[in-house]
């Protein structure tokens, strides 16, 4: 009997943690965020999944900026500037798998957090592959999870509405699979869901 060719992927995403790189505190003028959250060991910080990361601004940090430093999924190296809120919350867009840094770029009106926020990318497989199957976990809020050609910003080739209730699903994924030419990449948010596993020969 032939064996079978299919391998998967397992991704798990905890919900986002906004003090879980760096607990408030005063930060002076151009200083660097004290990275010693739940979320950090030894001065630095590996997500479960690669993920953004946000910071809370407890005075208005507007004017100013927060340079956040680590390293992509691929372990290249990878910065981001993220412009302060005015008492509340501003959200990055790049997906850092580590952060070794934060530092304030100007002088904080109050107290700053750091920590990982919900939007989740994460790699497949890096190659020629085929969907096979695919099993969430899901959370009580509705979502959208793309699966993407080539990269986490790649062309959509299949997207599923994860469903509004706490429990799992097993989507059908029809015939022989699906064709992800340049690669295969999820991307969603911990919202939504807290976990899946993918299959893909």
């Amino acid at each position: 009997m032939a064996g079978s060719d299919v391998q998967s992927t397992f991704i798990e995403s905890a919900a986002a943690d906004p003090d879980g790189i760096s607990a408030s505190a005063q930060v002076a003028n151009n200083a660097n965020l004290v990275i010693g959250g739940a979320l950090a060991s030894g001065g630095a910080v590996t997500f479960d999944s690669p993920r953004n990361v946000t910071i809370t601004s407890g005075g208005n940090d507007s004017g100013i900026t927060f340079t956040v430093t680590g390293t992509a999924a691929s372990g290249a190296a990878l910065a981001e500037t993220i412009t302060g809120g005015n008492a509340g919350i501003a959200t990055g867009t790049s997906i850092f798998a580590t952060v070794t840094q934060i530092a304030a770029v100007g002088d904080p009106a109050g107290t700053v957090t750091a920590g990982s926020g919900s939007t989740i990318q994460a790699t497949i497989f890096a190659g020629r592959c085929r969907l096979k199957g695919l099993y969430l976990v899901s959370t009580a809020t509705g979502g959208t999870i793309s699966f993407r050609n080539g990269s986490v910003t790649g062309t959509a080739l299949l997207k599923y509405n994860t469903p509004s209730s706490v429990g799992s699903e097993y989507p059908d994924v029809p015939g022989d699979g699906m064709v992800f030419s340049s690669g295969a990449y999820i991307t969603y948010s911990s919202v939504n869901a807290t976990s899946a596993t993918i299959f893909y020969a």
